[in-house]
Protein backbone atom coordinates (compact mmCIF):
# COMPACT_ATOMS: atom_id res chain seq x y z
CA UNK A 1 0.00 0.00 0.00
CA UNK A 2 1.32 3.28 -0.96
CA UNK A 3 0.64 5.79 2.24
CA UNK A 4 0.82 9.59 0.66
CA UNK A 5 1.21 12.66 3.38
CA UNK A 6 -1.76 15.05 3.86
CA UNK A 7 -2.08 17.99 1.82
CA UNK A 8 -0.48 20.99 3.59
CA UNK A 9 -2.42 22.53 5.92
CA UNK A 10 -5.48 20.34 6.73
CA UNK A 11 -6.13 18.94 9.98
CA UNK A 12 -5.42 14.91 10.63
CA UNK A 13 -5.68 12.90 13.53
CA UNK A 14 -6.35 14.09 16.76
CA UNK A 15 -6.61 17.80 15.29
CA UNK A 16 -9.09 16.97 13.20
CA UNK A 17 -11.19 14.32 15.50
CA UNK A 18 -11.07 17.16 17.44
CA UNK A 19 -12.34 19.99 15.46
CA UNK A 20 -15.30 17.99 14.04
CA UNK A 21 -16.02 17.18 17.78
CA UNK A 22 -15.49 21.17 18.82
CA UNK A 23 -18.08 21.90 16.17
CA UNK A 24 -20.53 19.40 16.14
CA UNK A 25 -24.29 19.70 18.15
CA UNK A 26 -22.66 16.95 20.56
CA UNK A 27 -20.77 19.46 22.02
CA UNK A 28 -22.59 21.16 24.73
CA UNK A 29 -22.17 24.90 23.79
CA UNK A 30 -26.13 25.12 23.93
CA UNK A 31 -26.09 26.55 20.31
CA UNK A 32 -29.58 25.10 20.06
CA UNK A 33 -31.10 27.84 22.60
CA UNK A 34 -30.21 30.35 20.04
CA UNK A 35 -31.65 32.09 16.64
CA UNK A 36 -29.35 35.12 16.08
CA UNK A 37 -32.64 37.62 16.26
CA UNK A 38 -33.99 35.10 13.60
CA UNK A 39 -37.02 34.35 15.51
CA UNK A 40 -37.89 38.22 15.61
CA UNK A 41 -37.39 37.88 11.77
CA UNK A 42 -39.59 35.24 11.17
CA UNK A 43 -42.34 36.84 12.91
CA UNK A 44 -42.17 40.05 11.00
CA UNK A 45 -42.36 38.08 7.53
CA UNK A 46 -38.31 38.76 7.02
CA UNK A 47 -37.90 35.21 6.80
CA UNK A 48 -40.68 33.36 5.16
CA UNK A 49 -39.11 30.39 3.05
CA UNK A 50 -36.04 28.76 1.82
CA UNK A 51 -34.75 31.42 -0.05
CA UNK A 52 -35.35 34.26 1.71
CA UNK A 53 -33.43 32.78 4.54
CA UNK A 54 -30.59 31.73 1.82
CA UNK A 55 -29.83 35.74 1.21
CA UNK A 56 -30.60 36.31 4.71
CA UNK A 57 -27.58 33.96 6.28
CA UNK A 58 -25.41 34.91 2.88
CA UNK A 59 -25.68 38.67 4.12
CA UNK A 60 -25.03 37.28 7.20
CA UNK A 61 -21.80 35.72 6.59
CA UNK A 62 -20.38 37.98 4.12
CA UNK A 63 -21.40 41.07 6.13
CA UNK A 64 -22.19 39.98 9.48
CA UNK A 65 -21.34 38.34 12.51
CA UNK A 66 -19.77 35.61 9.97
CA UNK A 67 -17.43 37.95 9.12
CA UNK A 68 -16.13 39.66 12.37
CA UNK A 69 -16.37 36.38 14.24
CA UNK A 70 -13.85 34.77 11.50
CA UNK A 71 -11.42 37.54 11.72
CA UNK A 72 -11.49 37.94 15.76
CA UNK A 73 -11.36 33.23 15.99
CA UNK A 74 -8.26 33.83 12.99
CA UNK A 75 -6.12 36.37 15.51
CA UNK A 76 -7.30 34.56 18.69
CA UNK A 77 -5.69 31.26 16.65
CA UNK A 78 -2.32 33.44 15.94
CA UNK A 79 -2.37 34.31 19.14
CA UNK A 80 -3.25 31.06 20.80
CA UNK A 81 0.18 29.08 18.80
CA UNK A 82 2.26 31.73 19.57
CA UNK A 83 1.89 31.49 23.44
CA UNK A 84 0.71 34.77 24.06
CA UNK A 85 -1.67 35.37 26.65
CA UNK A 86 -2.42 39.13 26.47
CA UNK A 87 -3.41 39.16 22.88
CA UNK A 88 -5.69 36.39 23.73
CA UNK A 89 -7.04 38.62 26.29
CA UNK A 90 -7.23 41.65 24.37
CA UNK A 91 -8.67 39.31 20.98
CA UNK A 92 -11.57 38.03 23.57
CA UNK A 93 -12.31 42.25 25.07
CA UNK A 94 -12.31 43.40 21.61
CA UNK A 95 -14.54 40.65 20.43
CA UNK A 96 -17.05 41.15 23.22
CA UNK A 97 -17.42 44.75 23.09
CA UNK A 98 -17.61 44.83 19.04
CA UNK A 99 -21.69 42.79 19.67
CA UNK A 100 -24.13 45.20 18.64
CA UNK A 101 -26.62 44.75 21.10
CA UNK A 102 -27.30 42.75 24.57
CA UNK A 103 -28.65 39.64 23.10
CA UNK A 104 -25.55 39.25 20.86
CA UNK A 105 -23.27 39.63 23.13
CA UNK A 106 -25.26 37.16 25.57
CA UNK A 107 -25.71 34.59 22.33
CA UNK A 108 -21.81 34.62 21.75
CA UNK A 109 -20.69 34.96 25.11
CA UNK A 110 -22.98 32.22 26.67
CA UNK A 111 -21.87 29.71 24.15
CA UNK A 112 -17.75 30.55 25.37
CA UNK A 113 -18.22 29.75 28.38
CA UNK A 114 -20.26 26.61 27.70
CA UNK A 115 -17.40 25.90 25.16
CA UNK A 116 -14.70 26.77 28.10
CA UNK A 117 -16.32 24.70 30.85
CA UNK A 118 -16.65 21.46 28.34
CA UNK A 119 -12.83 21.55 27.34
CA UNK A 120 -11.52 21.95 30.34
CA UNK A 121 -14.05 18.59 31.56
CA UNK A 122 -12.22 16.86 28.90
CA UNK A 123 -8.78 18.82 27.57
CA UNK A 124 -8.07 20.93 30.72
CA UNK A 125 -3.95 21.49 29.29
CA UNK A 126 -5.93 22.87 26.05
CA UNK A 127 -8.09 24.52 28.22
CA UNK A 128 -5.50 26.85 30.24
CA UNK A 129 -4.67 28.32 26.87
CA UNK A 130 -7.79 30.45 26.83
CA UNK A 131 -8.34 33.58 27.04
CA UNK A 132 -8.65 34.83 30.91
CA UNK A 133 -11.33 37.57 30.40
CA UNK A 134 -14.55 37.43 32.25
CA UNK A 135 -16.52 37.47 28.71
CA UNK A 136 -15.51 34.97 26.71
CA UNK A 137 -17.08 34.97 22.89
CA UNK A 138 -17.31 31.82 21.29
CA UNK A 139 -15.39 32.35 18.56
CA UNK A 140 -12.63 33.56 20.49
CA UNK A 141 -12.64 30.35 22.49
CA UNK A 142 -12.81 28.14 19.79
CA UNK A 143 -9.62 29.78 17.90
CA UNK A 144 -7.86 29.84 21.13
CA UNK A 145 -8.07 25.89 21.64
CA UNK A 146 -7.61 25.38 17.97
CA UNK A 147 -4.16 27.15 17.57
CA UNK A 148 -3.44 25.61 20.98
CA UNK A 149 -4.05 22.05 19.77
CA UNK A 150 -3.10 22.72 16.53
CA UNK A 151 -5.76 22.63 14.41
CA UNK A 152 -5.01 24.48 10.85
CA UNK A 153 -6.37 27.87 11.20
CA UNK A 154 -8.09 27.50 7.58
CA UNK A 155 -9.57 24.76 8.89
CA UNK A 156 -10.77 26.20 12.30
CA UNK A 157 -12.53 29.07 10.22
CA UNK A 158 -14.34 26.56 7.90
CA UNK A 159 -16.06 24.61 10.80
CA UNK A 160 -16.84 27.61 12.88
CA UNK A 161 -18.55 29.36 9.97
CA UNK A 162 -20.79 25.43 9.16
CA UNK A 163 -21.47 25.74 12.17
CA UNK A 164 -23.04 28.81 12.60
CA UNK A 165 -24.95 28.52 9.52
CA UNK A 166 -26.07 25.04 10.91
CA UNK A 167 -27.33 27.17 14.05
CA UNK A 168 -29.27 29.43 12.73
CA UNK A 169 -30.83 27.09 9.89
CA UNK A 170 -31.74 25.01 12.63
CA UNK A 171 -33.35 27.95 14.57
CA UNK A 172 -35.53 28.51 10.85
CA UNK A 173 -36.34 24.89 10.63
CA UNK A 174 -38.36 25.21 13.39
CA UNK A 175 -40.01 28.79 13.21
CA UNK A 176 -40.77 29.35 9.60
CA UNK A 177 -41.33 26.56 9.41
CA UNK A 178 -38.76 24.31 6.89
CA UNK A 179 -38.14 21.01 6.06
CA UNK A 180 -35.10 19.80 6.76
CA UNK A 181 -34.44 19.22 3.26
CA UNK A 182 -34.69 22.73 2.32
CA UNK A 183 -32.68 23.67 5.38
CA UNK A 184 -29.89 21.36 3.71
CA UNK A 185 -30.23 22.93 0.55
CA UNK A 186 -29.67 25.98 2.25
CA UNK A 187 -26.76 24.84 3.86
CA UNK A 188 -25.21 23.53 0.85
CA UNK A 189 -25.64 26.63 -1.21
CA UNK A 190 -23.93 28.26 0.95
CA UNK A 191 -20.59 26.82 0.24
CA UNK A 192 -18.40 29.18 -1.74
CA UNK A 193 -19.24 31.67 0.50
CA UNK A 194 -18.06 30.40 3.47
CA UNK A 195 -14.77 29.48 1.20
CA UNK A 196 -14.87 32.77 0.59
CA UNK A 197 -14.82 34.36 3.62
CA UNK A 198 -12.78 31.71 5.31
CA UNK A 199 -9.86 32.64 3.17
CA UNK A 200 -10.21 36.13 3.54
CA UNK A 201 -10.69 36.14 7.11
CA UNK A 202 -7.66 33.87 7.49
CA UNK A 203 -5.00 37.10 6.57
CA UNK A 204 -7.61 40.17 7.36
CA UNK A 205 -5.94 42.58 9.81
CA UNK A 206 -8.00 43.15 13.15
CA UNK A 207 -9.08 46.01 11.89
CA UNK A 208 -11.04 44.80 9.06
CA UNK A 209 -14.05 43.61 11.51
CA UNK A 210 -16.98 45.19 10.86
CA UNK A 211 -20.50 44.79 9.60
CA UNK A 212 -23.18 45.78 7.44
CA UNK A 213 -26.15 43.80 8.64
CA UNK A 214 -28.35 46.50 10.35
CA UNK A 215 -32.06 44.48 9.35
CA UNK A 216 -30.40 41.46 11.63
CA UNK A 217 -28.56 43.68 14.19
CA UNK A 218 -32.18 45.91 14.76
CA UNK A 219 -34.12 41.52 14.95
CA UNK A 220 -31.59 40.98 17.26
CA UNK A 221 -32.39 43.99 19.80
CA UNK A 222 -36.47 43.48 18.83
CA UNK A 223 -35.95 40.26 19.98
CA UNK A 224 -35.04 41.14 23.79
CA UNK A 225 -38.65 42.17 24.23
CA UNK A 226 -40.46 39.89 21.33
CA UNK A 227 -44.15 39.10 23.12
CA UNK A 228 -44.04 35.26 22.86
CA UNK A 229 -40.03 33.33 22.56
CA UNK A 230 -39.09 30.16 21.68
CA UNK A 231 -35.31 31.17 22.06
CA UNK A 232 -32.78 32.55 23.91
CA UNK A 233 -31.66 35.31 21.53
Amino acid sequence: MIMTAAPEGLATGASLWRLLLWCSPAFPVGAYTHSHGLEWSVETGDIHDAASLSAWLDDLIAHGAGWSDSVFLAHAHRAAARGDPLALATIAVQAAVFAPGLERQVEQCAQGAAFARALAAAWPALAAALPDASRLPYAVALGAACGAAGVPRADALLAHLQAFAGMVVSAAVRLVPLGQSDGLRVIAALEPRVREIADRAAEAPLCSVGGACFRADIASMAHETQYTRLFRT
